[in-house]
């Protein structure tokens, strides 16, 4: 089963996609309504901190999947997926703000390492826009490892610096 077919067979019973990418944020919401002010202690952060991963990692791979559509396979954006690729970026959105109006993001656990994915797949996808828009053709006798080292150490500089940037 190839992604495209994926997303067909989730366009066909769009019931199941929008129980998933409503139930999240209505539970943070009821979250928010149940345990006002006490997001920072131990039984809500671990609610949170599962929100957030059942809701970011679709939602970051839908922002990531329309990029690269956007970008590189030059599809219009009228031509857009609803149920995939719109949907889960707004219930990304909004469960995080009812999120963030009981606890700040620090308090839940691992939300760092989401910043850190985030970052890995922005680094990449810029080093693959560039690589797309400069058109270089090489014809080298350099092995193939040695350009995923120079990719490689180019992405670690450009993490590196980024946190440089944000601290």
């Amino acid at each position: 089963m190839t992604l495209a077919e994926c997303f067909e067979l989730l366009a066909q019973s769009p019931s199941l996609i929008l129980f998933y990418f409503l139930a999240i944020p209505l539970t943070a919401l009821l979250a928010l309504v149940f345990g006002k002010g006490e997001g920072h202690l131990s039984p809500w952060k671990y609610l949170y901190a599962t929100l957030v991963y059942l809701i970011c990692i679709p939602g970051i791979f839908a922002v990531t999947l329309n990029i690269y559509l956007f970008l590189f396979e030059r599809i219009k954006i009228m031509d857009a997926d609803i149920y995939t690729q719109i949907l889960p970026i707004f219930s990304m959105i909004l469960t995080l703000i009812l999120i963030r109006k009981n606890t700040a993001f620090e308090n839940i656990p691992g939300f760092g390492k989401l910043a850190g994915l985030i970052m890995v797949i922005s680094s990449i996808l810029a080093i693959m826009w560039f690589l797309d828009r400069t058109h270089i053709i090489a014809i080298t006798v350099i092995p193939f490892y040695y350009v995923l080292i120079i990719i490689l150490v180019a992405l670690f500089a450009i993490r590196f610096g980024a946190k440089k940037f944000m601290t």
